[in-house]
């Protein structure tokens, strides 16, 4: 029996037009396949980013590496920010995440002076107005930056502005995740994977067997979590709220967004840190709130996961709880959730933001559909677009 995300792509090509769901479930099936392909083409450029990353001082002796900056906007940002504990772990540099809509305003305070620097760039088009001022800015008057832009498309501002600059390179990703569709999922999952493989750029034969696991588990999630997700969204809840600790903070957000994207805003949407809920945001929760926890697979991480759950329980401020976490803690969870959806194979927590994301992209598109809207382009009077309209730069 074909699973529901399934039931999308069967459908003649026409239907889906018509409905505007041409791109959005094809973008979203195709990424356990597309992440495979990332790593394939990341090994091809293997060499030539080693090579950038050592001459700007990766590999240096540790006081001698560089402060790295991870700058993107909204999902792109979000993507960084799944990417700090693992860059942080694989390359032994101080590592943070600034979002370019804070950078642009901010950035003689973010550019230090004579500390050395690289600063990643993530963008799907290329053309986010603050990601490319950001860039040119930095490029013209802190020279001593340097910059890597990971993009999903080659014709973008942001890769002509690297071109023939010595201390900038620039990786592009397949066109087919340059999503066509407004909203981002495969180019979002696939800058994360392409991130991974910059952790891992010297030890990528340690890394081709997490992505395995990856792939095979993102497969699987596809069919199960879509059965769930399509039974949720058509219950009409209005409020959603999804939290996470670590690099699931950045999958929290990234859900909210999708469904709140998707549903034009006829879904309200909240994410929160699982320890940061309780201190006044948990107040925006009531018994008609779809709760979604990202449970760690980390004892410490996972028991204070467990705890929240327990507590919201107790407090009736949900209409049901959904924990998405190790195939192996379900038990541990049984009680403290109405259901939990299980990951399979063994994945670290630095690794999951691809693979727990897909459930919240699934929310979304199922959302959508129960809300009668267009994934493709679900805002009907143009409040938000693909790509972010152009506007007055100070």
């Amino acid at each position: 029996m074909a699973t529901p995300l399934a039931r999308f792509l069967d459908l003649p090509r026409p239907v889906r037009e018509a409905r505007g769901w041409l791109h959005t479930p094809a973008e979203m099936a195709q990424q356990p396949e597309t992440w495979k392909a990332t790593l394939t083409g990341f090994e091809g450029l293997q060499p030539r980013v080693r090579a950038f990353l050592e001459d700007v001082g990766v590999r240096a002796a540790k006081e001698l590496r560089p402060a790295v900056t991870l700058i993107g906007a909204g999902s792109s940002d979000y993507a960084a920010g799944a990417l700090e504990f693992v860059l942080r772990r694989g390359w032994a540099c101080e590592v943070s995440v600034v979002a370019s809509t804070e950078m642009l305003p901010n950035l003689d305070e973010y550019a230090a002076a004579g500390q050395r620097s690289l600063w990643i760039s993530f963008s799907r088009s290329g053309n986010s107005p603050e990601g490319v001022a950001v860039l040119q800015r930095a490029l013209a008057g802190y020279p001593e930056i340097a910059h890597l832009v990971v993009t999903c498309n080659a014709a973008g501002r942001m890769a002509a502005l690297c071109r023939g600059v010595p201390q900038a390179c620039v990786v592009v990703l397949d066109d087919a995740v340059n999503d066509r569709s407004l909203v981002m999922t495969s180019s979002f999952t696939n800058m994360i994977v392409l991130g991974q493989c910059l952790a891992h750029a010297w030890s990528l034969d340690e890394y081709r067997p997490v992505l395995g696991r990856l792939v095979g588990a993102g497969e699987d999630l596809l069919k199960r979590g879509s059965a769930m997700a399509e039974e949720i969204a058509q219950r009409s809840f209005p409020r959603v709220c999804f939290v996470g600790s670590g690099a699931m903070a950045s999958v929290a957000r990234e859900s909210a967004l999708k469904v709140l994207e998707m549903t034009a805003g006829k879904v309200r949407t909240m994410a929160e840190t699982v320890l940061g809920l309780r201190h006044g945001p948990m107040a925006a929760l009531d018994q008609q709130t779809l709760f979604v926890c990202f449970v760690s697979g980390e004892q410490r991480r996972g028991a204070y996961a467990r705890d929240l759950l327990r507590e919201i329980g107790h407090k009736r401020i949900a209409a049901e709880r959904i924990a998405v976490g190790p195939a192996n803690a379900e038990g541990e969870f049984a009680g403290h959730c109405e259901r939990y959806l299980p990951l399979h194979g063994e994945v670290g927590d630095h690794y999951r933001p691809v693979l727990d994301v897909l459930f919240g992209q699934m929310l979304g598109l199922f959302f959508s559909v129960a809300h009668g809207l267009q994934p493709d382009a679900p805002s009907p009077h143009g409040v938000i677009s693909r790509v972010v309209q152009r506007f007055q730069i100070y």
